[in-house]
C-alpha cells in the first residue's frame, strides 16, 4: 500500500534534461499518494531544452501519472519556477485537471499559513544576473554529470553510496554558502510581516526545515540530486522525506527517510 498523506511538495525535477533522475521520481509517485500535490517550479526544464530536445519515455511517464493522480481526485497545483517560467503567464488557468499558479498560500488541518512559491524572486542573481544564473546552471549540470559517472564507477567497484560531488562542492564554497544562507534570510525578511508562519519553496536544490526567528522556512530540494520532498501528515505537522528507489520488495516506509518540522 501506498504512504498517504495530507499533502505532498516535490520540486526541481527538471524533465527534459539528463540530470533529472526520472526512476526515483517515478517509484516516489507510485508509492506515495495526497490529497493535495504541490508541483514547485522548475518542473519541465526549458532552458535545456532550448539547447537539446532530451526528453526520454520516462519523462513523459511522469507527465502522465501525475495527469493520472489529478484525474482521481488529487489537487494538484503547478507553481512555475524560473527554468519553466514561460508556464507563468497561465496564472489561474486549469489544464487537463491541473491549476497552474504564480504562488499560492495553503492552509496546514492545524490552521498553519505557508505561502507556497518557487523562489526565484528572491534570488538576485536569477532576478538581476540572468546570464549568471545560466552560467552557474551550466556548472552545476556538469558537476552532476560527473557525479552520475563516479556512481556508476563506485557501484562497479562494489561501493554503495550516496556521496554526491556537487553537494561536496556546494558545502565546501564559501561564497555558496554565504548565497544560501543570503536566500534563506532574503525570503523570511520579505514574508515575516505578511501574516504568514512560513514559507514552502524550491529553487536552489538544497532540502531544508528550519525555525528562523518564529517563521518557517521550508525547502523541497530536488529530484535532480537529493530526492527529496516535503509532505504533511495528517495532524498537519511537516517532514522532509528522502526518497531512495525500492529495488526490492521493500515496505514503502523502507524507502523514506523523514525529518520532523517539529
Amino acid at each position: 500500500m501506498p504512504n498517504t498523506y495530507r499533502t505532498i511538495w516535490i520540486s526541481d525535477l527538471h524533465l527534459g534534461s539528463i540530470q533529472c533522475q526520472a526512476d526515483v521520481l517515478l517509484d516516489f509517485l507510485k508509492h506515495n499518494d495526497s490529497d493535495k500535490l504541490y508541483l514547485v517550479g522548475d518542473i519541465i526544464d526549458f532552458w535545456s531544452l532550448s539547447k537539446k530536445m532530451y526528453w526520454p519515455s520516462s519523462h513523459n511517464t511522469v507527465i502522465q501519472k501525475i495527469l493520472r493522480k489529478a484525474r482521481h481526485g488529487t489537487q494538484v497545483i503547478y507553481v512555475p519556477g524560473n527554468h519553466d517560467e514561460n508556464v507563468r503567464e497561465y496564472d489561474n488557468y486549469v489544464f487537463g485537471d491541473i491549476t497552474v499558479k504564480y504562488s499560492d498560500v495553503h492552509t496546514t488541518v492545524s490552521g498553519q499559513k505557508y505561502l507556497v512559491v518557487h523562489g526565484d524572486e528572491y534570488d538576485t542573481i536569477a532576478q538581476c544576473h540572468r546570464w549568471l544564473a545560466k552560467i552557474g546552471s551550466e556548472g552545476y549540470d556538469f558537476l552532476l554529470w560527473v557525479n552520475r559517472v563516479l556512481r556508476l564507477f563506485r557501484r562497479a567497484i562494489g561501493i554503495q553510496s550516496n556521496f554526491s560531488l556537487a553537494a561536496y562542492v556546494k558545502f565546501k564554497v564559501k561564497n555558496i554558502v554565504q548565497f544560501i544562507s543570503d536566500y534563506e534570510e532574503s525570503i523570511v525578511s520579505t514574508l515575516r510581516k505578511q501574516g504568514l508562519d512560513g514559507v514552502i519553496c524550491g529553487h536552489i536544490h538544497h532540502a531544508e526545515i528550519k525555525d528562523i526567528e518564529g517563521f518557517w522556512y521550508v525547502n523541497t530540494g530536488d529530484f535532480v540530486e537529493s530526492c527529496t520532498a516535503i509532505v504533511e501528515l495528517a495532524d498537519g505537522q511537516l517532514q522532509l522525506v528522502q526518497w531512495q528507489k525500492l529495488e526490492s520488495a521493500l515496505l514503502p516506509e523502507e524507502g523514506l527517510e523523514a525529518k520532523a518540522l517539529r
